[in-house]
């Protein structure tokens, strides 16, 4: 038996030496081979910042085993692309073998400092090629990457420790050191121009009694957990403009994070949040995108404050991981305001407050994960570890004009507390509003929609005809149950919508006047 198992284990490992081959004849390339694509994207960078990984894949479609003499970059030593030929980095290679009906992965990543290049504008194309082979054998993959030159705003490292500046903030008269990695902004950096984009690093605070003013056209970006903070006595002004084409965004202020694939262009959570501290005053947001974020805007505090804390108008917010606007115990007035797509809600007013919106389109069509929370929240308390409750006024949070909708229903929410202390004011006002309780689940007087105090002229679960949640174009269609249905007295409060279209005696619900879709091909 013994005899017999080795006999099967000899001709086994004979047979399997016979099977391998232990070597390889290699032609030299003849220049035919062939590439996933003839020139590669990069995309968009910032200058300095290195880019994402892109690939290319080269075939060797031939029946014989090659040898690819050299893989290299044209512009060699002195390129600012970097390579990684079958798993070895460098710019240029040598005989780089390839088995017949085989592929090889190439691997690209860029970083340009712009200030280092012959450019003459604020953004230029950077270019370069991979080279295979030389004379008539050659064959080439262009390179292409936009580079955009930045003003960079980043907390400082210390040299030696590598500790990352933290931000010192008044918070309630008390300076108080925070774990958040960021700075003030300096004197010089308070006034943001649309000349070049600003890339934030950590979060960027606007220091106290001061004014960060942004101008029509800027465009702001952050880095992962980045963010802008407004302190106590500090202001926020921005000044975007109505563009005069609505698929150009030219005069817009934009604010998203510092990715610029397109894969990431609709990727929710990529930063932080636009925080407004109790105590921030006169805040002041017109024609505003802002995007990707884990908060569009935090708002918190001094909801009695003679302006409301934060005036928002002719803004869309979009793809936030949690909340599209979050007030906490402050006011705000919008005008014009359109908001989807959060991972919570688009809209809550909690801990009590002021709230004002007029032809505002707050819906909410998240798809990326479950949701517990509707589109618009209300309530008047907070509770804390143990379940305690604090209570706080809800001095008024009135809907006019809006739409209120989304992929869930019902889509709002009203958390009262009951206390004799404290009030829970609220009407929706000529609102298409998604609520339908066919269950009986929502049984507490406060739902009563009949009751005309907190709901009055609303039109229920019919269509907005919105033209594509999915891509956050809110404008609606002629079948929509929102044209002509809202108040024209709240319209004298904002008589153009969000595109500038001015509204008729007859006005639609909501921040867009309808338009007639185009046909599909």
């Amino acid at each position: 038996m013994k005899r017999a198992f080795y006999c099967l284990l000899t001709i086994g490992f004979l047979i399997l030496c016979s099977s391998c081959r232990k070597d390889f004849e290699f032609s030299r390339s003849t220049g035919e081979l062939t590439f996933s694509k003839d020139t590669v994207y990069l995309d968009t960078i910032f200058t300095k910042i290195g880019s994402s990984t892109y690939n290319l894949k080269v075939y060797n479609n031939s029946n014989k085993d090659i040898l690819i003499p050299t893989v290299k970059l044209a512009l060699g030593e002195t390129s600012n692309y970097r390579l990684n030929v079958d798993g070895s980095t460098g710019k240029t290679f040598e005989n780089v073998e390839l088995l017949a009906k085989d592929s090889l992965y190439i691997f690209i990543e860029t970083t340009v400092d712009i200030e280092n290049e012959a450019a003459i504008s604020n953004q230029f194309l950077y270019t370069d090629a991979i080279e295979f082979d030389t004379g008539a054998n050659q064959q080439k993959v262009e390179l292409v990457t936009l580079v955009k030159d930045a003003i960079f705003i980043y907390p400082d490292r210390d040299n030696t420790t590598k500790i990352v500046e933290t931000l010192s903030l008044n918070i309630d008269g008390e300076t108080v050191n925070t774990d958040l990695q960021g700075r003030e902004l300096l004197p010089s950096e308070l006034h943001f121009t649309n000349s070049k984009p600003y890339v934030i690093y950590g979060f960027a605070a606007v220091p106290g009694n001061k004014t960060l003013t942004i101008d029509a056209g800027a465009r702001v970006y952050f880095h992962s957990e980045s963010g802008l903070i407004v302190t106590n006595g500090a202001s926020l002004k921005i000044n975007g403009a109505l563009s005069n084409d609505q698929d150009i965004l030219e005069n817009e202020v934009i604010f998203e994070g510092d990715r610029q694939e397109p894969d990431f262009s609709e990727i929710p959570g990529q930063w932080g949040t636009i925080w407004l501290f109790d105590g921030s005053i006169n805040n002041e947001i017109n024609y505003t995108t802002i995007k990707n974020a884990n908060v569009g805007i935090l708002c918190d505090g001094n909801p009695n404050a003679t302006n409301n804390k934060l005036t928002i108008n002719n803004t869309q917010i979009y793809n936030s991981a949690n909340f599209g606007i979050m007030g906490r115990n402050t006011s705000i007035s919008g005008k014009n305001v359109v908001i989807n797509n959060a991972g919570q809600s688009a809209f809550a007013g909690t801990i009590g407050g002021r709230y004002n919106f007029t032809h505002a389109t707050l819906v909410n069509y998240w798809n990326h994960s479950f949701r517990q929370l509707p589109a618009i929240l209300l309530n008047n308390f907070i509770l804390d570890e143990d379940n305690n409750a604090t209570l706080a006024d809800l001095g008024e949070a009135n809907f006019n004009n809006c739409i209120i909708y989304g992929n869930d229903n019902p889509e709002f929410s009203l958390e009262q507390i009951e206390d004799e202390s404290v009030s829970f004011n609220f009407k929706f006002t000529n609102c298409l509003l998604r609520f339908q309780d066919d269950n009986n689940n929502y049984t507490e007087a406060i739902y009563d929609l009949t009751d005309t105090n907190h709901f009055e002229n609303n039109i229920f679960n019919e269509d907005p005809n919105f033209k594509d949640t999915s891509l956050n174009q809110l404008i609606i269609g002629d079948d929509s149950a929102a044209i002509n249905n809202g108040n024209p007295t709240f319209s004298l409060q904002s008589p153009t919508d969000i595109l500038g279209v001015t509204r008729t005696n007859a006005p639609d619900i909501g921040a867009y006047q309808h338009i007639t879709f185009p046909e599909e091909d």
